[in-house]
């Protein structure tokens, strides 16, 4: 893994998308969807439903930062001009050279908008051509049909079950184990996330 600095203020950013660092200040920029849609941290192990909640998941995000195990960034969507979300790398593991990429959550709005492979894009050539990591791993709760919907999508691969692995807010949880690998995004799951983002583009309404 490249020497990363988590004290950097790093922009990823394409024509559809902005993802920015995520501040303690952001929260007056999220939390209408901590309000508003609690229903979106059903399956999180770190639900931000209502304002306290949001603060707590806000903290840990930045701690994981100083610590140097997580970058929490804000999603914007340059389309609308609007905050739509947040997601992060996390579970840094330099010695392994690998990374996951998590906690991703959008508002309903911008689910299944093309946003989600977006985001995923910018932070895949990131990880892999720029920190030239190994790994990228992706997990969820096994229920969560939606979440492993998107990361199929995007060309993971399902490694398997972790049975009973973790607590979650409402008991114990199944977690399901995604990855993509070095060779494999670039021979070739790179070029079909993009090809499936251009047809998305084709077909969506502008």
């Amino acid at each position: 893994m490249q020497t990363f600095n988590f004290l950097q203020e790093h922009i990823l950013e394409n024509d559809r998308v902005r993802l920015n660092p995520l501040h303690h200040q952001d929260i007056d920029k999220l939390v209408h969807f901590s309000e508003q849609q609690p229903e979106l941290w059903k399956y999180s192990l770190q639900p931000a439903n209502g304002l306290e909640n949001l603060k707590t998941y806000i903290d840990f995000a930045l701690r994981g930062r100083k610590e140097e195990t997580a970058y929490p960034f804000i999603v914007f969507d340059k389309r609308i001009q609007q905050i739509a979300g947040s997601t992060r790398f996390c579970d840094f593991q330099k010695n392994h050279n690998t990374v996951q990429l998590g906690y991703t959550w959008y508002g309903k709005e911008f689910q299944s908008t093309g946003l989600n492979k977006q985001c995923k894009l910018l932070m895949l050539e990131f990880a892999f051509e720029k920190l030239d990591v190994e790994r990228v791993e992706f997990r969820a709760d096994a229920n969560n049909a939606r979440s492993i919907a998107a990361m199929k999508s995007i060309g993971c691969t399902v490694e398997g079950i972790l049975r009973n692995n973790c607590t979650a807010p409402e008991g114990r949880r199944d977690s399901i184990v995604l990855s993509i690998l070095k060779d494999e995004w670039f021979g070739g799951v790179k070029e079909t996330l993009k090809s499936k983002i251009e047809k998305e583009r084709k077909f969506s309404p502008q």
